[in-house]
């Protein structure tokens, strides 16, 4: 396991000296040093303007050692507020897990944005892209996204995280049920992208790990606010009993349409809609707001699921 709080400054020339052959700017070298070093000093301080920004509140997380340049190459508005973004990443040697994050390291900008990766790890292998779903704020790096970012605009990106969803083919089946609040659904959604593609190796190929099924209880002030709910509602009807999802909101006021209507339930995630998934063989992943996460975790517990099998992300 990586500790950038201490390694990052020691670590970031070497990377650097390995990716200049594919991103020989020199002005691009730089800012990707002064960024991703000015946040540390030699006895592992952390230094920063911002209270508790991305690297600070990330700081015993693992990360990778590669640091990849990568290039927009597409981007669409997801709602009124998130922008969807799709890059093309130039290392060979960049991987991620369903659920992981980047470190999002961007020209003449020294805050190091943080953002869960929406796409599934099958995308990056089969067409060398990711995606991120960016919410817009003030904060430096997703104002840049909606603001100043345009196609071959060129970042950089590094994958970290501990909250993710990697089986490998022997290990035993199990369920997954998968809670998010707001934007928290960008690592679920990953995760989920990434069950369909082991479904779908299992119907084509007939090996891989045996999946069992999926629950997405997703939770936000309105429709409008449901981030991939065609995508979510195309995998329901692709995998009919595997994959099923119940959108809950708070504050909707506007007529939902006909195609989600199904899946809406009106009011907060509650325990009895938690206590019919209980089971032994179930993982709970959790992403959304602390309050939320901390108490979904309560209910959880007092109905008995152990603690080994909650896992969440929350560092914003």
């Amino acid at each position: 396991m990586v500790h950038p709080a201490f390694s990052v400054v020691f670590a970031v020339p070497q990377l650097l000296q390995s990716t200049a052959r594919i991103f020989p700017a020199r002005s691009a070298l730089l800012w990707l040093r002064n960024s991703a070093s000015c946040y540390c000093t030699g006895n592992g301080t952390m230094k920063s303007k911002r209270k508790m920004d991305h690297l600070e509140r990330t700081a015993n997380n693992f990360r990778q050692e590669v640091i990849s340049p990568a290039k927009v190459c597409g981007f669409t508005n997801e709602s009124e507020t998130v922008k969807r973004l799709r890059l093309a990443v130039i290392n060979k040697d960049f991987t991620f897990k369903a659920g992981q994050w980047v470190d999002f390291f961007i020209p003449g900008l020294d805050i190091v944005g943080g953002f869960s990766i929406c796409s599934s790890p099958g995308l990056l292998e089969q067409e060398g892209v990711l995606e991120l779903a960016v919410k817009h704020t003030v904060h430096p790096p997703a104002h840049w996204i909606h603001t100043q970012c345009t196609l071959d605009s060129e970042v950089a990106l590094r994958v970290g995280g501990d909250f993710c969803f990697d089986p490998q083919p022997g290990d035993s089946p199990v369920n997954l049920v998968l809670i998010a609040g707001g934007v928290g659904i960008n690592p679920l959604f990953s995760i989920l992208l990434h069950v369909a593609d082991l479904y779908t190796n299992q119907e084509t190929k007939g090996n891989g790990y045996k999946m069992g099924t999926v629950k997405l209880l997703y939770s936000a002030k309105n429709t409008n606010e449901l981030l991939f709910k065609e995508n979510i509602l195309g995998l329901m009807n692709t995998f009919p009993g595997k994959i099923a999802c119940n959108f809950h909101v708070t504050q909707q006021s506007l007529q939902v349409c006909e195609e989600v209507q199904p899946y809406i339930i009106e009011g907060r995630i509650s325990a009895k809609d938690l206590e019919k998934h209980a089971s032994k063989d179930t993982l709970w992943y959790i992403c959304g707001p602390p309050p939320m996460i901390e108490s979904i975790s309560k209910l959880l517990k007092n109905l008995g699921v152990p603690a080994d099998c909650i896992l969440f992300e929350k560092w914003w």
